[in-house]
């Protein structure tokens, strides 16, 4: 079956885009925030839902559907869960303030101004956090997302397990020069397996894989049905785990030239580390960060019909939780009372990669940046750097602003190309703002 293309792109495609790609996107009209909240259309309410208003398989990534589905994941895929643990909830202060709604900035190319909350509605926000100093200063929900449920994190799953990887070669257990075929031998004849696992880590494999969701051959098709994320064709006889598939990867080019956003990079990174550590990624995640942050809520991984996590996008959270994996990466790894991360892993990952190689894939609304332990990093004046995903998810963190901002999204476009130019200045109005009128 054939689904839209701005909706497949949800759980794979590269957070943001380069420039020629970005020229080719097409600027369809949808449905606005308002018109298209899932309350408002109805998706899935009765017992059972009309036959027009159910959200199934085979449209959990077309939108309208998506600003349901995003929400609702597990219950439509199988999935595997991330325990919070046994432990009490980390506390989270409240100095909720009234004055950020109001903030007004100018998006990127334009002549007009905006206000922030005028932003929300226009990013098709479902959940939105700041944090200032440790102290949540504003948090909102929309649609179907609610402070108990929750959400997709798409491409902001990388970050994660990026972080995961940092810190096993930190404590020795994975050495980054080591090649992939080291940990994992299925991998010898494929495009990873003379690729080392910091070329993996940092995005400069040479791999033949394309994610040009509007060419019918490229192989981000047989990927989504590997990871069982859209229906299988009749008489289909492509890969159908997740491990299957990056076994038939071959490479193309020479590994470490230059920086390629490919999604494939985190499953294989993934599964290292669970060769590494002799443990599935969700049992990584559990032991390792969730149980020890004071968590709300369990997460959850979407997985694949054998049980492989899908690590390029598949993480599910809630939405201050997610808050406070974010203050926890700004505090240097120190949350909840312990040392979570090692401090010379967040430095590592703040300073950054090579600005070259990440020049090279020409992004033009991330000028100087670079990706480092699959973190986006700003290199700018404030030492930000996030975690980015399809359809407007983020982890942002602002250092010299001692600020946080985490949201959930499902916009109907999936390239952060449509949303950078409102989201990036206006998460910088509002660190200035907090940076200039503390309370």
């Amino acid at each position: 079956m054939q689904v839209k293309i701005d909706a497949l792109q949800t759980l794979l495609g590269s957070a943001t885009l380069s420039c020629s790609q970005a020229q080719a996107d097409v600027q369809p009209q949808f449905l606005s925030a308002d018109a298209s909240d899932p309350q408002v259309i109805g998706w899935m309410q009765g017992s059972p839902p009309a036959p027009e208003k159910v959200v199934g398989f085979s449209s959990i990534l077309q939108f309208p559907q998506t600003r349901w589905s995003f929400s609702h994941l597990r219950e439509l895929l199988p999935s595997v869960q991330v325990a919070r643990g046994k432990g009490a909830a980390s506390p989270l202060p409240r100095a909720e303030r009234e004055d950020i709604d109001a903030l007004v900035f100018t998006p990127l190319g334009s002549d007009r101004t905006m206000t922030w909350e005028q932003s929300l509605k226009a990013n098709y926000t479902d959940g939105i956090l700041i944090l200032h100093r440790g102290q949540v200063v504003y948090e909102r929900y929309f649609g179907a997302l609610t402070d108990q449920g929750q959400h997709i994190a798409m491409s902001v799953t990388k970050s994660f397990i990026g972080t995961l990887g940092a810190m096993l070669v930190e404590e020795g257990s994975i050495d980054p020069q080591a090649k992939v075929s080291h940990y994992v031998l299925e991998l010898k004849d494929s495009a990873f397996g003379d690729a080392t696992v910091r070329q993996v880590m940092d995005m400069t494999v040479g791999v033949r894989y394309s994610e040009d969701y509007a060419d019918p051959k490229a192989e981000i098709w047989e990927y989504l049905r590997a990871a069982h994320m859209t229906p299988r064709p009749e008489g289909y006889a492509g890969a159908t785990t997740v491990t299957e598939y990056l076994m038939k990867l071959r490479k193309e080019g020479e590994h470490g030239q230059a920086f390629a956003y490919k999604t494939v990079n985190t499953d294989v990174l993934s599964w290292v580390i669970q060769r590494a550590t002799g443990k599935p990624i969700a049992v990584n995640l559990q032991e390792r960060i969730w149980s020890k942050l004071g968590a709300e809520q369990d997460a959850y991984l979407i997985v694949d019909e054998v049980g492989t996590a899908f690590t390029g996008g598949g993480f599910n959270t809630s939405l201050r939780d997610l808050a406070r994996f974010s203050e926890m990466m700004r505090l240097g790894g120190k949350f909840n009372g312990q040392q979570i991360v090692p401090k010379s892993v967040i430095a590592d990952i703040r300073g950054g990669a090579s600005q070259q190689d990440f020049a090279k894939a020409g992004y033009e609304l991330l000028p100087n940046w670079s990706y480092r332990d699959m973190w986006w990093v700003s290199h700018d004046t404030h030492g930000v750097y996030s975690a980015r995903g399809l359809h407007g998810q983020s982890m942002y963190i602002d250092p010299k602003a001692k600020m946080v901002i985490v949201r959930y999204a499902s916009h109907p476009l999936a390239r952060s190309s449509n949303f950078d130019p409102t989201t990036l200045p206006a998460y910088r109005a509002v660190a200035n703002h907090l940076m200039a009128n503390s309370l």
